[in-house]
């Protein structure tokens, strides 16, 4: 998975033209779109620095997901093992723990899990609830993905490879596969996004 996304990413940018080929524009409006997105959550200065980061968990999960389509000899989906989606959701939570760290400072961030909503009461339910977001995350991908090669599997074995698997692995290999990487980069992105306060950083970067 990621040998083609490292030799396609140094492909289409040292060959970048004016007027792109098919690749570079499909590579723009992919960039485009999650930068787009995170300029949405966070506002155009933090939200641009977070695109390359946002942009690669995408597209490395998207091709995890097709890797039962694209891949030869029966490979399956890397993302149908937990180890990935668990190893994604903890990258992902590491980095949203260090722009709290960052936005808010360490003494602020443990503050918050302290102190609200209900001073002391509430604070092993908030440490629960920030762990987690790390299961939360990857099990749902995780489960999606190892549930649809199930799925195919079964169907596959029933009716011997004749028509109707081509259209679930059409199905749950390419559309599946991309809504998971989508909703897998959402959530990413929305636990960092949290740590952040947006309106803060806007009216600071105005004055």
């Amino acid at each position: 998975v990621m040998t083609p996304l490292l030799i396609g990413g140094w492909l289409i940018g040292s060959r970048c033209k004016m007027v792109p080929t098919p690749l570079q524009l499909a590579a723009e409006y992919i960039v485009g779109f999650v930068d787009e997105v995170c300029r949405d959550s966070m506002g155009d200065r933090i939200g641009r620095s977070f695109t390359p980061f946002i942009a690669t968990v995408f597209l490395f999960i998207a091709f995890a997901n097709y890797a039962g389509i694209w891949i030869p000899f029966g490979t399956s989906e890397p993302t149908s093992v937990i180890n990935l989606p668990l190893s994604l959701g903890l990258l992902g939570f590491v980095v949203s723990l260090l722009v709290a760290f960052k936005y808010k400072g360490v003494f602020g961030y443990f503050r918050e899990l302290i102190m609200e909503p209900i001073p002391i009461i509430m604070f092993p339910l908030n440490v629960i609830g920030e762990l987690s977001k790390i299961v939360s995350i990857s099990f749902r991908l995780f489960g999606n993905i190892l549930g649809g090669a199930i799925i195919i599997a079964v169907v596959s074995d029933l009716v011997a490879y004749f028509v109707l698997p081509v259209g679930l692995v059409a199905f749950f290999g390419i559309f599946v596969g991309t809504i998971q990487a989508f909703v897998f980069m959402m959530l990413t992105l929305t636990y960092i996004s949290m740590n952040i306060d947006v309106h803060g950083q806007q009216e600071e970067a105005a004055q």
